[in-house]
């Protein structure tokens, strides 16, 4: 890997310096402002050169997005001589690629279905290594936030609380040969599940608890603005 310019060397000094002194990532108007610069254009500009190297990764559209790969950790800890790495892992995700599993409807229940070459990359903050990924269609869940086109997170359970959105398969007479996915919110009613939009315009869908399969519950969003 080429060497870094002093500009790149210093910006990675920063990000190390925030995340020990903060915990967290620096946005880019940190880093700018730390640099002396005023031009966060500038600052996204040496950014790209970091990750283009491997050095970091950034997510899209987050102020504070800013992840360093084991390559920058490794660089920061041979800028200052020493011989292990920094201790900064503990504050600072790294990344893991999550499988999306297909669409899933915030509105009428959708067969789900899955393309393996279809991934989004996430902090461990956000993921672990069993989550999966969905797309949302629809708009009956838009009260809690969560819109058509975005990306849910989903870790695989068996079981729900009430409240907790998730990702349940509805079985029996009406649905698909395969069950049919929906995105809502579970309650559990006697014998009965309901599944509540958060969507005043919409009705909830009851289900026999024996007509349903809480397959995971959301855990984190994904929006792309």
């Amino acid at each position: 890997m080429s060497l870094l310019s002093d500009k790149q060397q210093q910006i990675l000094e920063i990000i190390g310096s925030h995340l020990r002194d903060h915990r967290r990532p620096p946005t880019n108007r940190e880093i700018g402002g730390a640099m002396g610069m005023s031009s966060t254009g500038h600052v996204d500009y040496h950014l790209g050169v970091l990750e283009k190297r491997g050095v970091i990764v950034r997510e899209s559209n987050t102020a504070r997005g800013v992840r360093l790969t084991s390559v920058g950790e490794d660089l920061l800890a041979a800028h200052d001589g020493d011989s292990a790495p920094l201790q900064i892992t503990s504050y600072l995700p790294r990344t893991i690629r999550v499988p999306i599993h297909g669409r899933i409807a915030a509105g009428a229940p959708i067969e789900a279905v899955s393309d393996p070459a279809d991934v989004i990359e996430v902090g461990t903050d956000l993921a672990s290594e069993d989550c999966y990924a969905l797309r949302v269609r629809g708009s009956s869940m838009i009260e809690d936030l969560i819109a058509d086109g975005d990306i849910v997170i989903v870790r695989p359970t068996e079981v729900a609380a009430n409240g907790e959105t998730v990702v349940a398969l509805v079985t029996g007479s009406g649905a698909s040969e395969k069950g049919d996915a929906t995105l809502k919110r579970f309650y559990r009613e006697g014998n009965m599940i309901r599944l509540q939009p958060a969507n005043q315009a919409m009705q909830p869908i009851y289900v026999a608890a024996s007509d349903l399969i809480v397959q995971g519950k959301v855990v984190a969003l994904i929006r792309r603005v």
